[in-house]
């Protein structure tokens, strides 16, 4: 699947290029593991190569794919979860989680319309940088595109909400 310096997206943490594929003896049995670097934390993670996709770690989104990221951005017609904080916090972690590139741009769309009703909490705020700088790196990768230039394409399509 991977190669050794391919880049890949690694569910929450974003995305890592392939350092090396290693061997490793668990528990009596030999397992092979992908060594990913995070590029924007340095830190490494093992993933299993044998259920790799299980544990979300894929490709980077084609260009056709992150394109349809600015249209996630930009829809206005979406009912935000008024229920409980804890409950919000929860599902906006779990679809973070998920590594789905649109998951991740509807927590960041949905935060920047409840920002708009009302103060965001910290975690609100820390969700809402989290979910932002996730699709800023991949974009950026997958459109070939500054990372400062994504950015100012993500807040345009926000900003179009108060239009």
């Amino acid at each position: 699947m991977f190669k050794v310096g391919d880049l890949a997206v690694y569910p929450a943490y974003g995305v890592g290029r392939i350092v090396s594929i290693e061997e490793k003896v668990i528990s009596g049995e030999k397992r092979t593991f992908y060594v990913v670097e995070i590029l924007k934390k340095g830190m490494k993670v093992m993933v299993p190569k044998n259920n790799a996709d299980q544990k979300g770690l894929r490709d980077i989104v084609s260009r056709k794919k992150a394109n349809e990221v600015f249209g996630v951005l930009k829809e206005r017609n979406v009912k935000i979860n008024n229920q409980n904080w804890t409950k919000r916090f929860k599902e906006y972690q779990d679809k973070i989680k998920t590594g789905q590139i649109y998951e991740i741009a509807e927590v960041l769309r949905d935060i920047h319309i409840l920002g708009m009703k009302k103060d965001l909490s910290y975690g609100e705020k820390k969700i809402l940088e989290t979910a932002r700088e996730l699709l800023v790196q991949e974009l950026a990768i997958a459109l070939s595109k500054s990372e400062e230039d994504i950015r100012k394409k993500i807040q345009k399509c926000l900003s179009d909400h108060n239009s």
